[in-house]
């Protein structure tokens, strides 16, 4: 017999609203369960899962989710937009934390937050026998699911700064995450995140969560970044990509020997 839903808590969820530590983890952009068991053996807080940017659907996210099952780093999905009916399959394929794309307004994040509950607190579709709920096994799913699903919201444009306050306002919402790269695309500085008024755009989301008692996050692969935030006090930040690393370690790798491979055949004895 399977043990109730309620025995195995969210503890990312509980970590997230506690904001007593910072959760520290990493993007996952190639869609290997291999890839992803690999990085989950390494101790981050979470690995988002990425299906707005990356080539992942439900049929390969579900192997990921399995691949992390043994693991202490918790699956964040990131669907490929704010709707209904695709967060919808991703709970029934197991899914329970969530960073949902490009939020702009209060009416937004809150059918973000009724898309992972059932009704009356939301809109989410009811199926009986699914992966979420062990394929119907787990007798207390419908009762206690809602109160362990995570939101987390993406505020990567200026309507959705302008609107911080009120997004992180919604009952539901677990985290304000911005997007470093795209908030600098849309106040005209494309590829420079560091430009101050990008960075007084991020404070001021920043600035909001906290005065709403919620976590901010931020996604930050340089070193020095993912620092300041850290001292900033954000409370889940991206330190790096299975893509950049795969990236930027086999190109110093190959760069690394590249002068030997060049030089002379040493004598073959």
């Amino acid at each position: 017999m399977s043990a109730p839903y309620s025995a195995l808590p969210n503890r990312f969820r509980r970590d997230l609203l506690a904001r007593e530590r910072v959760l520290i983890g990493c993007w996952l952009s190639l869609g290997s369960p291999i890839t992803t068991e690999v990085l989950g053996v390494a101790g981050f807080d979470w690995l988002l899962l990425d299906a707005e940017h990356a080539p992942n659907d439900v049929l390969t996210l579900i192997p990921q989710m399995m691949a992390l099952k043994d693991s202490v780093s918790a699956p964040v999905v990131r669907p490929p937009w704010n709707d209904t009916v695709i967060i919808k399959r991703l709970l029934d394929a197991g899914a329970s934390n969530f960073l949902i794309p490009f939020i702009e307004s209060a009416e937004q994040a809150q059918a973000a937050v009724a898309a992972t509950r059932y009704p009356p607190a939301g809109v989410r579709g009811v199926s009986v026998s699914h992966r979420g709920n062990r394929y119907g096994s787990a007798p207390d799913y419908f009762q206690q699911v809602n109160d362990h699903i995570s939101v987390l919201v993406q505020i990567e444009s200026r309507a959705g700064v302008d609107a911080a306050a009120r997004i992180a306002a919604v009952d539901g919402i677990d985290c304000l995450f911005i997007g470093p790269s795209d908030l600098a695309a849309a106040y005209g500085h494309l590829g420079n995140a560091a430009h101050p008024e990008v960075q007084q755009a991020i404070a001021d989301v920043h600035a909001a969560a906290q005065a709403a008692g919620k976590a901010t996050g931020i996604l930050a692969p340089v070193e020095a970044d993912a620092r300041r935030y850290i001292g900033m006090g954000m409370n889940f930040v991206g330190v790096g990509s299975d893509l950049g690393v795969l990236r930027m370690q086999s190109q110093a790798l190959c760069d690394k020997y590249r002068d030997a491979a060049r030089g002379p055949i040493a004598a073959q004895y």
